[in-house]
């Protein structure tokens, strides 16, 4: 990513974000990125399939500046919950721009995740193995049996390919059963996708002082 593209944004809830000027998107919720991540991915998404498992493998869409991972590795090790976290990222940021976001000053792991190799697994923590994979979304090979999806990619009206009914049947093939996707986005086409695809989706409450709704789609056994 040319980092000329982007600058370093100050969000509601105290925590940085960055704007990418080229399409006029933000990496996260100008209303709270630390509040957006903690209350969409942790919250409606990792902790659910955590509280019945012993270990968790997630799938994220768009590493983008790594605070997902670091939010989900430190809750991987308070929670001793076992956590294989892969994450997909076609143009990953310079390391020097993601420490300017200054997570790494709350976060115990924010470091280390981006400085993790690229394309191998890399021990964060005793509960936290991270495999960062620099590559094409929608041309690469997903991992199996994945039990929660953090779908992060830009919005639809910015990123439409990245949104389209294919690429949910492949994500729904991918996930073990009783697998969950959460998303920030909760428009209505993209509700209806889920659905179409084979999975019960829920409208949750956003973050507090944040978005009004988000998603959460489930693949439920019986319909395997």
């Amino acid at each position: 990513m040319n980092n000329d593209r982007l600058e370093v944004e100050r969000t509601e809830d105290g925590s940085s974000t960055l704007y990418r000027k080229d399409i006029d998107e933000h990496y996260h919720s100008v209303k709270g990125a630390m509040a957006e991540s903690r209350h969409v991915y942790l919250d409606m998404g990792w902790r659910l399939a955590a509280a019945r498992r012993a270990s968790v493998r997630v799938f994220e869409v768009g590493f983008g500046t790594g605070l997902n991972a670091a939010l989900t590795a430190e809750a991987a090790l308070r929670e001793k919950v076992h956590t294989k976290y892969f994450s997909v990222e076609l143009y990953p940021l310079a390391f020097e721009l993601a420490m300017e976001l200054d997570y790494d000053k709350s976060m115990n792991f924010y470091e280390a995740v981006n400085r993790a190799e690229w394309n191998t697994a890399v021990e964060i923590n005793d509960y936290f193995t991270l495999v960062k994979i620099s590559a094409d979304f929608l041309a690469m090979e997903l991992p199996e049996e994945i039990d929660v999806v953090y779908f992060d990619a830009f919005a639809p009206e910015k990123q439409s390919d990245m949104w389209g009914a294919d690429v949910f049947a492949r994500i729904y093939g991918a996930m073990a059963p009783d697998g969950i996707l959460t998303t920030y986005c909760a428009k209505g086409i993209i509700r209806r996708r889920l659905q179409d695809t084979g999975f019960t989706v829920q409208r949750l409450a956003g973050p507090e002082n944040g978005k009004r709704e988000i998603l959460r789609a489930l693949k439920i056994k019986s319909r395997l």
